[in-house]
């Protein structure tokens, strides 16, 4: 493949590092903060088979409309924007374009995600097996829960019959039932570890997702051009990817 860079921080390079290490080519790279090209031109979409973005949200969806008038297949890592996403949908299908926006592309992440799920679905039968969880990070994220988290603890509530209520707080009170409990962390150099931990008085289990870095996350968004570029138009979520990927 080759592809288009937009957006060149942290993410931007793992990108570039993932798509060498899969043999593909960088045809542009976009970022004006960066001291790249200062913007996307039909130019450049011509000479590339997609574009993987990780930018900022207040940019998202101008960058939407250039995909869907250059026909440009984008996977966009970008957050912050979803409060757009039916007007984003209608700007790529109206155009019969070819776009995949997600939160999180670890592969190993989404398998984690599957795990959570099936095992939460497994102890229904079981009364004395509770369920709980807590994520590390470093103490620069900016955020609490993490989105990783939040996605952790729906898969819970979707697949346990006995939990129905997210807690993320404090709780200086004896927790009920019907409460999951997802706890953070934050702290030193931690990239992101994510733990749920299903426990009885005889036993208890642990599912553990630890992030080494963002090469993981880059590496899943590069996985996801080479996906979407056999889809020829079409408003995709990751988890589209992921699910067809699994099956």
């Amino acid at each position: 493949m080759k592809v288009i860079i937009l957006g060149y921080g942290r993410m931007g390079r793992e990108v570039e590092a993932a798509l060498k290490l899969k043999g593909h080519s960088v045809a542009a790279i976009v970022d004006p903060f960066a001291g790249q090209e200062s913007e996307l031109t039909a130019e450049m979409a011509e000479k590339a088979d997609g574009v993987i973005e990780f930018s900022l949200p207040d940019t998202a969806i101008a960058n939407a409309e250039k995909y869907a008038e250059l026909k440009l297949k984008a996977v966009v890592g970008t957050t912050g924007w979803y409060d757009e996403l039916p007007k984003v949908r209608e700007m790529i299908e109206k155009a019969g374009a070819a776009y995949l926006y997600g939160s999180n592309f670890s592969i190993g992440a989404h398998l984690f995600f599957h795990l959570v799920g099936k095992a939460a679905k497994l102890i229904n039968p079981f009364p004395e097996y509770d369920i709980m969880g807590y994520e590390i990070h470093h103490k620069m994220k900016k955020d609490s829960p993490s989105g990783t988290a939040l996605t952790t603890a729906n898969r819970i509530l979707e697949n346990n019959q006995r939990k129905n209520t997210l807690l993320f707080d404090r709780c200086d009170r004896e927790i009920q039932p019907d409460e999951l409990h997802f706890a953070s962390i934050r702290g030193g150099a931690v990239p992101g570890v994510h733990k749920v931990l299903i426990d009885s008085v005889a036993d208890t289990i642990e599912i553990s997702h630890t992030a080494r870095g963002r090469m993981g996350f880059a590496m899943g968004s590069v996985l996801a051009l080479e996906w979407l570029l056999n889809k020829k138009t079409g408003f995709y979520n990751v988890d589209d990817f992921i699910n067809e990927s699994l099956a």
